[in-house]
């Protein structure tokens, strides 16, 4: 130590930090030629950076100290003479830390361009490599790790069980998930039994769970799942569910599921009856799925896509009669069919509407034309509407009438009540691109109205009654949907409205749906009160285009009758007539028993 400093000056040997690895010189502009007063500021800094290690050393430990003093006589740093003068005291104040990363002084070599090209071209293989490996955990490990999620999700659950081809096994036992949803809960607990599924299982489940466990077991053990009822698509381009008319095709946890691309492949829309295949819910999935379809509004699949659309059909005036007479031998007919039979006709494409006050016997009269209709005309689809009615009067109808009754009780929001409607009207419009027949009888455009009126966004534009400018839009797009086709098919809509209950916002409706019908059925309070049955108001009453309706003789002989009472008031009029009607048992023995209007005086 003393060989390599001079003792006379006190200068502080500490030992050298740790060797930095020189920085690459890169490609480009030579750097900047440090001048004196750069050298002289790196020469303080230095030393005042030993002369603080010192002072930690002589405080430290003494087995510390040897260790600094070993480290001091292995790698002495040799201190450059500095003029007292331009050394700075240890009062002074700091200078600004600067790079303490020696600098070498410009040379002519390191000026020299192959050199710089030399070592910039080994500087941007080291980052080259850097990149590249930190571009390799980046993507590399990414794609790693996504293709183990995928072969996660292709990995066969547990449970999983091919699905039967029925082509191939045509008597392959079959399991209808629909009629399971339509059983009550002890007859599927009976059927559970009956697959042998523990009696602790059964009673512990619940309706959806033991439905579920039903197909898990049906298809384990070889069966065939299938389901039928109308589709629902949620968005426009995206998936749909199948719903029930069980559950009124409101959402449950029964449905099933339908994909977006098996939507798109085939061609379905909204209200299309589905018949299909599925699989059970697998592990963590909440419906079942559809695999396959077999019939879509009972037509192949392939037909979908080639069907017109419903508001690209030609509509036209109605040209078939809807029979509503129910002839029996030796058995009177029922009046109220008969009256309306002969003098405000039905044909398939009608818009009738009933005008009813209360209590005159509307729910009993849609009764009637939905039972004459399913008797006389086998190949209509027959669908019955039920809108915020009361519960009673939705079991009484689905006792009496043998058609799909569809209902929506009155404490049930305004939503469910336009979901109903809409569900319903989109399935009839799908039959029609079939060309088929479909009836539906509604009761009431009134309340369905009211039901839009609540849910419609508002517009700031209210009419007489509270009633929102563009709340009347949609059901009138419903009611006028009804239509006879050219190409083929027809859909009739046979509707109540409800007057003299003391709303203003009902005889707001019935005004605004009073001309839009091509048939008005109108019943009398007075009669009603007088209980004179059916309560029909014959000289109100009747049908547009009622020629291409009616044979040329039937029409002169109510035209006639008309002619004969028409000086009568309302109430007379059609008692008299009524009166007449109950003598025969049917209207061609009424028709043939007349001769002048005299005779029926």
């Amino acid at each position: 130590m003393s060989d390599l400093f001079d003792d006379s000056e006190d200068v502080a040997i500490v030992p050298a930090p740790a060797e930095e690895k020189p920085q690459k010189k890169k490609p480009g502009r030579p750097r900047k030629a440090k001048t004196e007063g750069d050298e002289k500021k790196k020469v303080t800094i230095r030393r005042r950076t030993r002369v603080t290690v010192k002072k930690n050393a002589e405080t430290a430990a003494p087995e510390e100290k040897e260790n600094a003093e070993s480290a001091e006589a292995a790698e002495p740093v040799i201190q450059e003479a500095v003029p007292s003068a331009e050394v700075p005291s240890e009062a002074a104040s700091p200078e600004p830390e600067m790079d303490n990363t020696p600098q070498e002084e410009p040379s002519s070599e390191a000026e020299n361009p192959e050199e710089r090209s030399e070592e910039g071209e080994a500087g941007q293989e080291n980052h080259q490599q850097y990149d590249n490996r930190r571009f390799d955990d980046r993507y590399h490990g990414g794609r790693r790790d996504k293709r183990m999620k995928n072969n996660n999700k292709r990995r066969v659950p547990e449970d999983y069980q091919p699905e039967i081809n029925l082509d191939e096994h045509p008597d392959a036992p079959r399991l209808y998930i629909s009629v399971l949803t339509a059983l009550h809960i002890d007859q599927l607990r009976d059927r559970a039994r009956e697959q042998g599924i523990p009696e602790d299982v059964i009673l512990d489940s619940r309706k959806p769970e033991l439905i579920a466990r039903m197909l898990r077991l049906h298809s384990a053990n070889g069966g065939a799942l299938l389901v039928e009822g109308v589709l629902e698509i949620l968005q426009e381009g995206s998936f749909g569910y199948i719903r029930y008319g069980v559950n009124n095709y409101l959402a449950g946890s029964e449905d099933v599921y339908v994909s977006a691309s098996l939507i798109k492949s085939i061609g379905m829309k909204t209200g299309d009856t589905v018949f299909a295949q599925i699989r059970a819910p697998r592990e963590n999935e909440k419906s079942a799925a559809v695999v396959r379809v077999l019939t879509v509004n009972g037509e192949e699949p392939k037909m979908a896509k080639i069907r017109a659309p419903f508001d690209t059909l030609t509509p036209l005036f109605p040209n078939e009669r809807l029979h509503l007479e129910i002839v029996e031998d030796d058995k009177p007919s029922d009046l109220s069919t008969r009256v309306v039979d002969l003098y405000c006709p039905i044909g398939k494409g009608q818009r009738s509407l009933i005008v009813a006050p209360p209590r005159t016997g509307k729910t009993v009269l849609m009764q009637k034309i939905a039972n004459a209709i399913t008797a006389n005309h086998p190949e209509v689809t027959l669908i019955v509407l039920l809108v915020d009615e009361r519960p009673e009067e939705v079991t009484d109808m689905r006792r009496n009438v043998k058609a799909e009754v569809i209902a929506s009780t009155f404490d049930e929001q305004a939503q469910h009540h336009v979901q109903v409607a809409e569900m319903v009207i989109e399935k009839a419009k799908r039959l029609v691109e079939y060309k088929k027949d479909v009836v539906i009888l509604l009761d009431s455009i009134t309340r369905l109205a009211r039901a839009y009126n609540q849910t419609v966004p508002a517009s700031g534009k209210i009419l007489s009654g509270g009633v929102d400018s563009n709340a009347l839009h949609k059901p009138k797009r419903f009611f006028g949907a009804a239509r006879n086709i050219e190409q083929g098919g027809s859909l009739t809509i046979i509707s109540t409205a409800l007057i003299e209950t003391g709303s203003r916002m009902d005889e707001v409706i019935f005004e605004e749906f009073k001309g839009t019908g091509n048939n008005e059925i109108v019943l009398d309070r007075k009669m009603a009160d007088n209980r004179k049955f059916p309560a029909i108001n014959i000289k109100k009453s009747g049908t547009r285009r009622d020629d291409l309706l009616l044979p040329a003789d039937v029409l002169s002989r109510v035209f006639l009758l008309r002619s004969a009472f028409g000086n009568l008031d309302d109430v007379d009029m059609s008692v008299a007539l009524i009166d007449k009607m109950k003598k025969t048992n049917n209207n061609k023995e009424f028709l043939d028993s007349m001769n002048t209007p005299s005779t029926l005086r």
